[in-house]
């Protein structure tokens, strides 16, 4: 049992930690912005900018998918769930069991594709220039952290019955 609350809290330190990171990379995106408003307004140029505050924009979004899924953020089926009564359980094993495999699947093949654009030397097209596998790794580690949680929450719905997302909508949605 203390093993199983060890994983647990590495686990929920590994999603929260995604969803500072995302915070990071989303005042990174400010920060990009009104530098360039800056530059622009001062005559200055800032080759890029536009292509580094997307790449910020990937990586808030992929470091904060795992974060947001363990929260219940993500848009959920709740609505079909909810219709499916006392089978809800069944419903909400095969939604997580779908997660589950696309998000892994998917994980694998973004690691596969940074590994294959450093293998490469792909350079990004825009005028920064940059080794494109360097803006991949936070996709790949975000992808990453994401398969850990769907992984996660369905053995927890397969072994205790229960997911394990911390939101309030789904509790009252249960209670009803």
């Amino acid at each position: 049992m203390a093993a199983a609350r060890a994983l647990r809290r590495i686990l929920d330190f590994l999603y929260l930690a995604g969803g500072i990171i995302a915070a990071f990379f989303l005042v990174g995106i400010l920060a990009i912005i009104v530098l360039q408003m800056l530059a622009r307004w001062s005559g200055v140029t800032f080759p890029g900018a536009t292509d580094y505050a997307g790449y910020c924009m990937a990586a808030a979004s992929f470091f904060a998918f795992a974060y947001a899924l363990n929260h219940g953020a993500h848009i959920r089926v709740s609505l079909v769930l909810s219709a499916l009564g006392p089978k809800r359980r069944w419903g909400e094993t095969f939604c997580f069991g779908m997660g589950t495999l696309i998000a892994t699947y998917f994980a694998w093949y973004a690691v596969k594709g940074t590994y294959v654009s450093w293998r490469w030397n792909e350079i990004s097209q825009g005028l920064d220039k940059t080794p494109i596998w360097v803006p991949q790794i936070s996709m790949s580690v975000g992808a990453i952290l994401l398969a850990i949680a769907f992984w996660d929450h369905l053995v927890q719905l397969l072994f205790k019955g229960e997911h394990g997302i911390k939101s309030d909508l789904i509790e009252q949605s249960h209670a009803e």
